[in-house]
């Protein structure tokens, strides 16, 4: 819930600038750009940062937290699912690397121009799309239909 609801908020404050990137014309050059984007963020961030790594391994989390958790993790599931506590060292280190390259894009995006933002943000919209179903999906997979996904990597 908490982890949709983030996702879901990034998607709302994306979705003025996608709108206005389709409410203004667009040169050759943007539509190749924003094809190709989207295309690269649907297979980087969708299929392979989300599909092929992340989601299994959030979905494993998640069903060792329903079997094993304490309060603590209880309360931070999100947190413990997205791998900044209980796990190894390097899935730590890639969890906060990760979450900060995010964060110093997301400042940078915020100053570029239209069409240029509004392009990314499609991008962005269709990788976060892809990533949030497929941790559905896994999440499914793990909970419902009892099948492990990953190793949870808990430590």
């Amino acid at each position: 819930m908490g982890f949709s609801a983030l996702l879901g908020e990034a998607f709302y404050k994306v979705m003025p600038y996608v709108i206005d990137l389709f409410q203004m014309p667009l040169s050759p050059l943007h539509w190749v750009a924003l094809i190709s984007w989207v295309a690269f963020m649907a297979y980087s961030e969708g299929y392979r940062g989300f599909q092929k790594h992340y989601s299994p391994r959030f979905a494993a989390r998640l069903r060792w937290l329903r079997d094993h958790a304490n309060v603590k993790q209880a309360l931070l599931a999100p947190l413990f699912c997205m791998c900044f506590f209980g796990t190894t060292r390097k899935r730590k280190i890639v969890a906060y690397c990760l979450t900060s390259g995010i964060v110093l894009l997301v400042i940078a995006i915020k100053f570029l121009p239209q069409p240029w933002r509004g392009i990314i943000d499609v991008g962005v919209i269709v990788g976060l799309g892809w990533g949030l179903l497929s941790v559905y999906v896994y999440t499914w997979q793990s909970l419902v239909l009892n099948r492990e996904t990953s190793d949870p990597e808990v430590a």
